[in-house]
């Protein structure tokens, strides 16, 4: 039991910690974007279930591969707060309330809304790319695909979910997220599973150019504190 609690504290102590503190601080002040995403996802669900709210909503933030580009980006910031139909309301409450709340602690509010931007812009932009690919190739997607609805917030709560485990080193947490993603696509192959792996994709790149900077500003920080010059861009 003690191996087991001392695996746990080494992959969730660190973010357990900071976020602790910051709720001790401030309880619910220290989220006020995430309580915001919160209550417009819960808006929004009320709005595209009365009769004279679902086009309202469709024409604001549902995107689908059949849209001309232009639209699709400019109802892409809005989709990432509009729930799926066909699924419980308050699990994508709950998923924004704990994923994005973590996020907002540890990064901060405006790095967790471009994460989770990113996240969702790309599976936006992947569903167009493999309907062109067509059915028959490795990644692509058939016609029908175009007229599915994006994913919503899930593509963003995945991309933000694997980005905190790769910051605060729950590596075991972040696998298990992507090995849950492919899992979903080898047993579902559907839109919103692939768009999944598309946010990974664009998240885990994001990883790779954050770790970049921060070894690069090491090295500019060590050589200024030795006396040489810092490294130029």
């Amino acid at each position: 039991m003690s191996r087991l609690a001392g695996r746990a504290r080494a992959e969730w102590g660190p973010l357990y910690v900071t976020v602790r503190r910051a709720l001790v601080a401030k309880r619910w002040r220290a989220v006020p974007m995430t309580l915001g995403a919160v209550c417009l996802t819960a808006v929004l669900q009320f709005v595209q279930n009365q009769s004279w709210g679902y086009q309202l909503v469709q024409n604001a933030g549902s995107v689908r591969a059949e849209d001309p580009l232009p639209l699709a980006l400019l109802r892409t910031p809005l989709s990432l707060f509009v729930p799926a139909l066909d699924l419980p309301v308050w699990g994508a409450l709950a998923q924004i309330l704990l994923v994005f709340g973590i996020a907002e602690i540890c990064l901060g509010w405006w790095r967790t809304l471009v994460i989770a931007y990113v996240a969702t812009l790309a599976g936006t932009l992947y569903a167009r790319v493999g309907i062109a690919l067509g059915p028959h190739h490795p990644l692509g997607l058939p016609g029908a695909d175009a007229q599915v609805v994006d994913t919503g917030p899930s593509a963003a709560v995945v991309g933000l979910a694997v980005f905190l485990g790769w910051r605060y080193r729950a590596y075991v947490t972040a696998g298990v997220v992507i090995g849950a993603m492919v899992v979903e696509v080898l047993l579902k192959d559907n839109l919103a599973g692939k768009e999944h792996l598309a946010a990974i994709g664009a998240v885990l790149v994001m990883c790779c150019v954050s770790a970049a900077r921060h070894g690069r500003s090491g090295r500019e920080r060590a050589g200024s504190g030795s006396g040489l010059p810092p490294i130029q861009s």
